[in-house]
């Protein structure tokens, strides 16, 4: 079925039982040992920058990211090499804008650095209901994928066998995040680096090796094997048929870039390290990783197209998510040794891994949440035993909604859900960030009004996108309620989230702002400059 032969599959096999048994034991072997809640929530910042650094880059590129970038460069060329340089990109903006602030603000979550110059229960809440908003979808989309990446490599295509990976994998990841906490969970991180840095590196060298190491015989092979000739390597093929394709494009693009490294995910991880150079090394790291991560993914996109062939590559997933798999597969040729298979096992097996830490890390981002800023926020005082068990019991609280709901949707289109959590990114916590770190008058209000504000708009505009209806590779396409013609709500909704804000702190008035500059002003030198670590 999937013409992998039966001994990659057998070893893959045993190779994903081996990871999910050694992972859980690592977790148990790292996690706290006592009632300690600098331990449990940032691993005491004990973590080199390399390795927070490669723990970065894991939590910011999701299975999502792996499987679906590379789907997107193998079937749309230009358009796909552009969405690859925006999330490295991303993370940049991340690195040199609000790393440094946002590790001097917070402690735990980002209800921490939102609240360090405006305390109150509402806020709190606020930044905790975004962020199970934002990262919920994504749990969905990468639990669903668990399913659906192993029946394509062991090739079975029985729904309850589908639906039987989704809850048994979906079970180890809260274990995971409930057991390991952040220093558990980096551990995984760094593995699954290493692990798909690693065999990717190798598959793009095999791919390159044969075009005699010019990218250029590359893309031209690409461009020949893409059915759409010389358009493969411009710009609009993926957002061809739109009213304006390369609006759609741009916006889309702006939506990764600004909504991608905001994610709450990714931003509890400036949260161990334990200085500002720390976290300015860390995201060093994080970057360079990225960075070659893109260039992996390119050229094994690209050699997806080249060595198989688009209708192919479409015709396994019109997603093109198994396009990564496909081009491992090829590149080795029609003759497969054992090295060759190992290899390849070692390929879908960091494809696995990826998977199982993606969830555990925003299981552990939604449960830190829920504890530490509902919870915690609400008791005025709370034991950290109780705060700690309240996080694993948040963990599970999270997980099983997410398990049985991507057991409910791996049937549908998940682009929807992936682009859903990026423009909440985008329109409602990129926003906040960036107002509450560095504008002086913002207030309470204009805060709240930008979370809930820039959260509103794009659950209302986005389904009407096209990746919702209208198309046959939207998540319904029987149907057709397409009345905003665009891939993301970001055209609409990141201008939206940023004058919500704005709105929200002219509405508090002069004497209201005032306040808050003042207030913003005793906290400038430790959120700016790191003067100080304050703990609360």
């Amino acid at each position: 079925m999937t013409g992998f032969s039966d001994s990659a599959q057998a070893m893959s096999l045993v190779a994903f039982s081996a990871v999910a048994t050694i992972t859980l034991l690592l977790c148990v072997m790292t996690g706290p040992d006592r009632d300690d809640l600098d331990e449990f929530y940032t691993g005491y910042g004990s973590l080199s920058p390399m390795r927070n650094g490669l723990a970065i880059a894991g939590d910011y590129i999701s299975a999502a990211t792996v499987l679906g970038t590379g789907g997107v460069i193998a079937l749309c060329g230009y358009d796909g090499v552009v969405l690859a340089l925006s999330t490295a990109l991303s993370l940049m903006l991340l690195m040199f804008l609000l790393a440094e602030p946002l590790r001097n603000a917070g402690r735990f979550t980002m209800g921490d650095a939102l609240a360090r110059r405006m305390p109150g229960r509402a806020v709190r809440i606020a930044a905790s209901a975004v962020t199970l908003a934002a990262l919920l979808p994504l749990m969905l989309v990468q639990l669903a994928g668990t399913g659906q990446l192993l029946a394509f490599i062991l090739g079975f295509s029985g729904d309850s066998l589908k639906t039987g990976c989704i809850l048994g994998l979906g079970v180890l990841m809260i274990s995971y995040a409930a057991i390991g906490g952040m220093k558990g969970t980096a551990l995984i991180q760094i593995l699954k680096m290493v692990m798909l840095l690693g065999s990717g590196t190798v598959v793009a060298v095999l791919i390159l090796q044969r075009y005699d190491w010019n990218p250029g015989a590359l893309f031209d092979a690409a461009a020949a094997q893409s059915g759409v000739g010389p358009a493969f390597l411009h710009s609009g093929l993926q957002f061809a048929g739109g009213p304006a394709p390369r609006l759609d494009m741009i916006v889309s693009q702006l939506t990764v870039v600004v909504g991608g490294a905001c994610l709450p995910h990714v931003t509890m991880r400036m949260y161990t390290a334990d200085s500002a150079r720390a976290v300015r090394r860390s995201m060093s790291w994080a970057v360079s990783s990225v960075v070659l991560f893109v260039l992996v993914i390119t050229v094994v996109g690209f050699g997806a197209t080249a060595l198989i062939g688009r209708a192919v590559i479409a015709e396994a997933d019109p997603q093109g998510n198994t396009a990564y798999l496909l081009a491992s597969r090829a590149a080795f040729g029609t003759e497969v040794s054992t090295a060759e298979t190992l290899l390849f096992t070692t390929v879908t097996t960091a494809i696995f891994l990826t998977l199982l830490a993606s969830v555990a890390g925003m299981i552990l981002a939604c449960a830190n949440s829920l504890a530490h800023d509902v919870f915690a926020g609400h008791a005025r005082e709370m034991t950290a035993r109780r705060e700690m068990t309240l996080a694993r019991v948040s963990a599970l609280a999270v997980g099983v909604p997410a398990i049985l709901l991507a057991a409910l949707v791996q049937h549908r289109s998940l682009q929807p859900l992936v682009t859903l959590s990026f423009c909440l990114g985008a329109s409602a916590i990129a926003p906040a960030l960036v107002y509450s770190l560095f504008w002086r008058r913002y207030t309470r209000t204009g805060l709240l009004c930008t979370l809930i504000g820039g959260s509103l708009v794009v659950l209302l505009l986005m389904p009407g996108t096209n990746l919702v209806s209208g198309s046959p590779v939207s998540a319904f396409p029987e149907r057709d309620f397409n009345w905003f013609p665009f891939t993301t709500t970001g055209l609409v909704s990141i201008p939206a989230g940023f004058a919500f804000g704005w709105l929200g702190t002219v509405v508090s008035g002069r004497r209201g702002a005032e306040e808050q500059r003042r207030q913003y002003e005793a906290v400038e030198g430790w959120i700016l400059a790191g003067a100080v670590r304050r703990e609360e």
